[in-house]
C-alpha cells in the first residue's frame, strides 16, 4: 500500500511537471502572437557624426520601417507609431521600405496613414523588396508596377521618395547630405547614381532597406545607414538566437553595428510578415546626431 502511493505521488508530480511545462509553452506562444507583435517599443540612441556641422548637433531623425500594411497589420494600429512619432518632435523622419505586404490592395490606406507624419526637415522615404513585389535576391516581381504605385502615392502626400539619389539638409549655412537608394534585390540600385556629386567632405546619411547595401559602398563616405527588412527575425530565443534568419543576415540582425567606416542601425520594423513576435518588440527608432 506505501509503495503504491509513492508511486502514486511521483506520477502526480511528474504529471505536474508536463502541465507547468505545456503551460508555460503555450502562454509564450499566446504572447507572440498576440501581445508583442503591436507592443511598440521607443528607443532612443546617440550617434556621433565625425565632422558633423555645429548646427546638426541634436538633430533628432525619427526612423519607422517595414510596415507590411495588409489585413493583419492595420492602418489603426500603423497610426499609433505614426502618433508615438510625432509625440517625439522629430527634425526628420524618415521611412525604410517595405510600406505594402503584397499587391496594390493596401498601398492608398498606407500612404494616408503615413501622409500625417511630419518633421521640420521633412519626411524621406525609400522602397522596400515588398514595394517591388520581390521575395528573394532573384528578384523576379509578381506586381511589375507596385514600386510605382506605392511611391506615387506617398509622393502625393508630400514624403520624398529617394530612388538612387540625395538631398541636402540644411540649418542656416549648414549642410547635410541625405542619401537613399533603392533596395538591393530590386536590381535597379544604383549607388554609383546615388552618390554622384555629392560632397565627401560633408558627413553622409544613407536610407537604404536591406543593411547588407552597407557591403556594397565599395569605399564611398557614409557616416550612417539607416536600414529595416530582417524585422530582427521576429523571433530571439534564449541560447538560439534568430532561427528565422541565415548566417549572413544575423550580422545585422537589429540594433546598432559598424562595418568598417560606417555606422549602421538596423530597424526592427512596425509590422510583421507573420504575426508572431518573441523577444523582438516593433520599434519606433530616435536617433540624435552629436558630434564626435
Amino acid at each position: 500500500m506505501v509503495g503504491w502511493l509513492r508511486s502514486e505521488a511521483r506520477r502526480g508530480r511528474a504529471q505536474g511537471r508536463w502541465a507547468k511545462w505545456i503551460g508555460r509553452g503555450w502562454a509564450r506562444v499566446s504572447y507572440g502572437r498576440r501581445v508583442e507583435p503591436t507592443w511598440l517599443e521607443l528607443n532612443h540612441i546617440d550617434v556621433a557624426i565625425a565632422g558633423l556641422p555645429a548646427a546638426f548637433q541634436g538633430l533628432r531623425i525619427v526612423q519607422l520601417s517595414d510596415f507590411h500594411c495588409s489585413r493583419q497589420v492595420t492602418p489603426r494600429y500603423l497610426s499609433e507609431a505614426v502618433q508615438l512619432s510625432l509625440a517625439q518632435k522629430p527634425d526628420v523622419a524618415v521611412l525604410t521600405g517595405d510600406f505594402v505586404h503584397r499587391g496594390f490592395r493596401y498601398v492608398d490606406a498606407v500612404a494616408e496613414c503615413l501622409g500625417d507624419l511630419a518633421a521640420t526637415l521633412g519626411v524621406y522615404a525609400v522602397l522596400g523588396n515588398h514595394d517591388f513585389s520581390v521575395r528573394n535576391t532573384l528578384g523576379f516581381r509578381r506586381h511589375r508596377h507596385l514600386h510605382r504605385a506605392v511611391a506615387g502615392a506617398l509622393a502625393a502626400r508630400g514624403i520624398r521618395v529617394l530612388r538612387n539619389e540625395a538631398v541636402c539638409l540644411r540649418r542656416g549655412d549648414a549642410v547635410l547630405h541625405l542619401i537613399g537608394v533603392e533596395d538591393l534585390w530590386s536590381r535597379v540600385c544604383d549607388l554609383e547614381r546615388a552618390f554622384a556629386g555629392v560632397s565627401a567632405v560633408l558627413p553622409r546619411i544613407v536610407l537604404a532597406h536591406n543593411p547588407r547595401t552597407v557591403e556594397f559602398l565599395a569605399g564611398e563616405r557614409c557616416d550612417l545607414m539607416l536600414s529595416g527588412h530582417t524585422h530582427g527575425g521576429q523571433v530571439n530565443l534564449p541560447l538560439l538566437g534568430r532561427p528565422t534568419l541565415g548566417r549572413k543576415s544575423r550580422r545585422l540582425a537589429a540594433g546598432m553595428y559598424r562595418y568598417q567606416n560606417t555606422q549602421v542601425y538596423v530597424n526592427k520594423g512596425v509590422g510583421f510578415g507573420f504575426r508572431f513576435r518573441f523577444g523582438v518588440r516593433p520599434e519606433v527608432a530616435v536617433l540624435t546626431l552629436q558630434r564626435a
